[in-house]
């Protein structure tokens, strides 16, 4: 039997857990809830130019910065303090396409483009591997089940399934750069092969059972160059190994801050819900209810689930609300709603608690 989160690790104690747990598809709509973060809510629901331009593009330079000062560093010392430097901020900018997933079209004119040109494609990461494929998440009848391409049911998984779900992201920047390198050429010439690459290997997705639909319009024709300059970068970087064009020191550093950003990210995602749905359709407070907030008064959790990420469940209930307003929301719906309303009941204090009741609910799960 599953496990839950001890009360005393939740902002607000919810009522007292039954002696059986409620399966998540059980778990009827809290209209009060739903209707309270709607009308609560209506005038936050505008993305500030300046705020997204800004803090983007402040997270790049002090990413990139911090990837030269590691590569120039004169001392191991000095290098490893530049490169953690560089993946927190680096890890700030990429989480920015979550926000390109939501935010409404021509809301914010060019970002999509710059935010590709500055991290997207660098980093080999561009946003059509995210776009299209966010958004079946947060479907109402396919999250959580096996249409949803970002859902795992860790929870009532082997445990050991948690740290392979860590370590594996450690290695994507070497499967990007073959996918991109690779795949994309050569799927060009072996037509089945283009079929496979698009429909398994064009999406930041972590259940193996999805398959994704081919692009269409106007995202078909950002498909295009965006995986054109993702392969136009990952054959230079090949090139500049194999060639001596850039010393090999450099592009190892470079690689490695890529990777523990990938792993940050993967961390942050292990806590981002409860996965505790075993593939039923839930409903919007059951999808809340297995997804994760992380509110003040901590502040590491700003690092981790950067851009709005640690306010992860009120996002599945409001998912127009752009990422700085979140903190706002929040703030007037704990004020707003009863002590016993459902919305507490979702807040968490710390990450590494998070990830200690993930494991030990997944081994009772699979002992049960």
């Amino acid at each position: 039997m599953m496990t839950t989160n001890p009360a005393a690790e939740r902002i607000a104690t919810p009522p007292a857990a039954p002696a059986t747990k409620t399966p998540k598809s059980a778990i009827a709509d809290d209209m009060a809830m739903i209707r309270a973060a709607s009308e609560l809510t209506r005038d936050l629901v505008n993305p500030n130019a300046r705020i997204y331009w800004v803090d983007f593009l402040g997270s790049a330079f002090i990413g990139y910065a911090g990837v030269a000062a590691a590569i120039l560093a004169p001392s191991t010392a000095w290098t490893l303090a530049a490169a953690l430097i560089a993946v927190v901020a680096l890890y700030r900018a990429g989480s920015f396409i979550h926000e390109l997933t939501h935010i409404r079209k021509n809301a914010l004119p060019g970002f999509r483009l710059v935010w590709n040109l500055l991290v997207g494609i660098p980093l080999l990461i561009p946003s059509f591997l995210y776009e299209g494929i966010h958004s079946l998440h947060h479907n109402r009848t396919k999250y959580g089940t096996v249409e949803d391409p970002e859902y795992l049911p860790l929870a009532l998984m082997k445990p050991w399934t948690v740290p392979l779900f860590v370590v594996a992201a450690a290695f994507a920047p070497l499967a990007l750069l073959f996918r991109f390198a690779v795949l994309t050429p050569l799927s060009f010439v072996i037509p089945p092969l283009r079929r496979v690459v698009m429909e398994r290997y064009s999406g930041m997705i972590i259940n193996p059972m999805f398959r994704r639909r081919p692009p269409e319009g106007d995202f078909r024709r950002q498909w295009a160059w965006q995986e054109g300059g993702a392969w136009a970068w990952s054959t230079l970087l090949i090139a500049a190994g194999v060639f001596g064009w850039v010393p090999l020191r450099a592009l190892l550093i470079f690689g490695a801050i890529a990777a523990a950003s990938l792993v940050l990210n993967q961390i942050r995602t292990l806590v981002a819900h409860l996965w505790e749905n075993d593939g039923a359709v839930l409903t919007v407070t059951a999808q809340f209810l297995d997804s994760v907030n992380v509110p003040p008064p901590g502040l590491l959790p700003e690092l981790w689930a950067p851009v709005g990420l640690r306010y992860h469940a009120l996002h599945h209930l409001l998912p127009g609300v752009p990422y700085h307003a979140l903190p706002e929301a929040h703030r007037r719906l704990q004020a707003a709603l009863p002590g016993d309303s459902q919305y507490h009941a979702a807040n968490y204090r710390s990450l590494p608690k998070l990830v200690m009741n993930l494991v030990a609910g997944s081994a009772k799960g699979t002992a049960g």
